[in-house]
């Protein structure tokens, strides 16, 4: 005889899959220390340039969620730092980071 255990309900999924786990604001100083470990990887120049006005906004499960200037440097940003992002975010949050998403701020 099957046991109701082994039935899929939304509270078991959410025990199970990390990915569905609640939306967490970061910190200001999260924030700041994404930041500065990632100036630290690509240097001033690049980080002036590529990285003026980024905020790292929220993580939810193994997706971090950013905001920068426009759409050109959002894409650029996801499209060449993601991995660099996701591993200097896994060691300051203490979580694992999969997936950077980065949008511009008018979609704020």
């Amino acid at each position: 005889m099957r046991t109701d255990r082994h039935r899929c309900c939304a509270s078991c999924i959410r025990e199970d899959g990390p990915y569905l786990i609640g939306m967490m604001k970061l910190t200001l100083v999260q924030d700041q220390a994404i930041q500065a470990l990632m100036a630290g990887i690509v240097g001033a120049e690049t980080f002036d340039r590529v990285f003026a006005g980024i905020r790292f906004d929220n993580i939810e499960g193994t997706m971090l969620y950013a905001f920068a200037g426009n759409a050109e440097v959002a894409s650029d940003i996801e499209d060449s730092y993601s991995p660099y992002i996701a591993a200097v975010a896994s060691q300051v949050l203490d979580k694992q980071v999969d997936v950077v998403i980065v949008m511009p701020k008018v979609l704020q």
